[in-house]
């Protein structure tokens, strides 16, 4: 078995939307299983057979494309049904897998929040390697957890989300399984960034800050966390 530490979040809600007060709604959330700490570069050697140059920092230069790929290796090797399907024009998300995935928004949001209405669940020099606390990258897990457990879910790294990145829709949350536009493939259709990251600015260092960059691109900035469902729940 892999040593990706899961915490379990209860099902339940949040308020997502404009921060001046537009477009604001409540987003239901089911129970999920998610990453403690974004995936490291110990653990992707471990799943993928690869060598880590520094064990416990997070894993980068990681595509979304690789992360999903991860995601469906570390399925396999605990014995479940890989989550994604890629067949060089669309990448597919499998709803009835029972394996490993990226969260969705607004998982990453209500996990990060773990409660908290504050932009941060703490003051960011004591909860995230980022321009407050020295621009720092270092390993996981060296500033202060939020209430459900989380290290780093601000700051450090910015992490992958599911979700293709659009705006917030008036009634539902964005769907990472819309179809592509134009002239968007899988390799170039901009996926959520969330979080922030040791370098700044600060300010993408916020429960609500959103960013984006396409599918392939890789970064010393980016990383990523894994979700698994805690039933069998269909995606967003």
């Amino acid at each position: 078995m892999s040593d990706v530490e899961m915490t379990r979040i209860p099902a339940g809600s949040v308020l997502r939307g404009d921060q001046r007060g537009e477009d604001r709604r409540v987003i239901t959330v089911e129970a999920f299983d998610i990453g403690v700490y974004p995936v490291t570069e110990e653990q992707m050697a471990e799943i993928l057979g690869i060598t880590a140059q520094n064990p416990r920092r997070p894993a980068v230069q990681v595509s979304w494309l690789r992360a999903v790929r991860f995601c469906n290796a570390l399925s396999e090797w605990e014995g479940r049904d890989p989550v994604y399907a890629y067949d060089g024009e669309v990448v597919e998300w499998d709803t009835e897998a029972d394996g490993f995935r990226l969260p969705t928004e607004a998982e990453w949001e209500y996990a990060c929040r773990a409660g908290c209405e504050a932009p941060r669940y703490g003051e960011l020099r004591t909860i995230a390697a980022s321009e407050a606390s020295g621009k720092y990258f270092g390993p996981v897990g060296m500033y202060e957890p939020n209430k459900w457990g989380l290290l780093d879910m601000l700051g450090l790294v910015f992490e992958w989300c599911a979700d293709v990145y659009a705006r917030y829709q008036p009634l539902s949350q964005v769907d990472p399984l819309r179809g592509l536009e134009g002239d968007e493939t899988p390799e170039t259709v901009e996926r959520v960034l969330r979080g922030g990251c040791y370098q700044g600015p600060d300010h993408f260092a916020r429960a609500s800050a959103r960013a984006s960059q396409p599918a392939n691109v890789i970064s010393l900035r980016i990383g990523f966390r894994v979700v698994l469902a805690r039933y069998d729940s269909p995606g967003p």
